[in-house]
């Protein structure tokens, strides 16, 4: 393995609508149904569903205090980074702080809280803000109460890069590992993007499925009846380490971090490249990076948001780099919806789990596959997976395209 590939997953946190925890949030990918149903919270807006991450109890999780100090991006992030931290097997007994960083995606943070804030202040009673109102809803919260609640005192930041953001985020982490700015990286992403106006935003955009009579059919990539994502939330953490560090200290490894790829479309604020030229430099940057050829690739975890337009251009650029050789295609936002800034890591941890399984989720609601994406799509079950390295997509608003390469360990 060369430096550009050592770097170790040794510790896997999440928080998602298919469950609080990577068991159970395993559990509900492989089952492969989604998860959407009406939302409260979005009463009278044209879409009223979303993915929510329903059994998550922050008292239970975090304490009374830090639950309430905290808006639900940094509830997710501050559970899922304790989690994947433990199951790394360090805490700030076992590292030296000033080496640990903190890296987190977020894309547009929490919303609501804001909303909470501007109506009190519009309706005459600004004494009647929380002072916690604007602290808790900035964006780099999430990375700072991770780094706060775990004692890490090296780097700390926010990356932010819409739906790209928790792919990003792990890239980055990569990058600080293997310049030696830090021993240790908690990275990955935070989202709760259900807020009313981001929802009366993306429906306004036409970003949104509107199949408000059956939610849980509303999310279905690649499906010829697609017509919009699902608003999501959660957060997905992943512990990386040099790979000689974590066999120095006896850590298991459950995967490699081998290759990351990042580009900029540079075409529209919303829509990708039309021909997806973007989102394929990325992947070849990604596989560049990591050494291998798209001949080496077991499995494709797509973006897939199941919107019309961009399902059609992700699978293109597929196309363009795999041609002849296409692996198996899979994706999660079928089950759990989109969670936009928290997205990239949360998949990134599900293809942990899929190499360390073998196994590979089925996506959901896909009954009729749209003739003009030509992928090799795992549907209605699961499938076994053959023993090698996984390619993971995200892509985001302002053309922000990034790629993982995980290897089995």
């Amino acid at each position: 393995m060369s430096a550009r590939e050592a770097v170790a997953v040794t510790g896997l946190g999440l928080i998602t609508p298919a469950g609080v925890g990577t068991a159970a949030t395993w559990a509900g990918l492989i089952a492969g149904r989604s998860v959407a149903a009406p939302d409260p919270d979005l009463d009278g807006l044209p879409v009223a569903f979303s993915c929510r991450v329903g059994d998550f109890d922050g008292v239970a999780l975090l304490g009374h205090r830090l639950n309430r100090r905290l808006d639900p991006f940094g509830r997710f992030a501050v559970a899922a980074a304790r989690e994947a931290v433990a199951d790394a097997g360090l805490g700030p007994t076992l590292w030296e702080p000033e080496r640990v960083a903190v890296v987190l995606g977020v894309g547009a943070s929490s919303m609501s809280g804001t909303e909470s804030a501007v109506a009190m202040v519009l309706g005459g009673q600004p004494d009647r803000v929380s002072p916690f109102a604007l602290p808790r809803t900035l964006p780099n919260m999430a990375a700072a109460e991770a780094a706060l609640d775990l004692g890490t005192q090296g780097p700390c930041f926010t990356v932010s890069s819409a739906c790209a953001s928790g792919a990003h985020a792990l890239g980055v982490a990569r990058d600080l590992l293997l310049s030696g700015a830090c021993d240790v990286v908690v990275a990955g992403g935070a989202e709760s993007g259900r807020s009313r106006t981001s929802a009366a935003s993306f429906a306004r955009i036409g970003a949104l499925s509107t199949r408000g009579d059956e939610p849980h059919l509303a999310s279905r990539p690649f499906d010829l009846d697609r017509d919009g994502f699902v608003l999501g939330e959660g957060a997905g953490v992943l512990v990386l380490e040099r790979a000689d560090d974590a066999r120095a200290r006896g850590a298991e490894v459950r995967a490699y971090l081998a290759g990351y790829g990042a580009s900029a479309d540079a075409h529209h604020i919303t829509a990708p490249h039309p021909e997806g030229r973007g989102a394929v430099r990325a992947i070849r940057a990604a596989l560049a990076d990591a050494g291998l050829t798209p001949a080496d690739i077991g499995h494709v975890n797509a973006h897939a948001t199941s919107t019309p337009m961009n399902d059609v251009i992700e699978a293109a650029a597929l196309g363009e780099v795999f041609g002849g050789l296409m692996p198996p295609v899979t994706a999660f936002k079928g089950v759990i919806g989109h969670a936009m800034g928290a997205a990239g890591a949360i998949e990134a941890a599900g293809v942990v789990m899929s190499l360390e399984r073998g196994l590979l989720p089925p996506v959901a609601n896909l009954d009729k596959l749209d003739p003009a994406i030509d992928l090799n799509v795992v549907v209605d079950r699961p499938r076994q997976a053959r023993w090698a390295p996984a390619l993971s997509t995200s892509f985001g608003f302002g053309g922000q395209n990034a790629a993982l390469i995980l290897t089995p360990a």
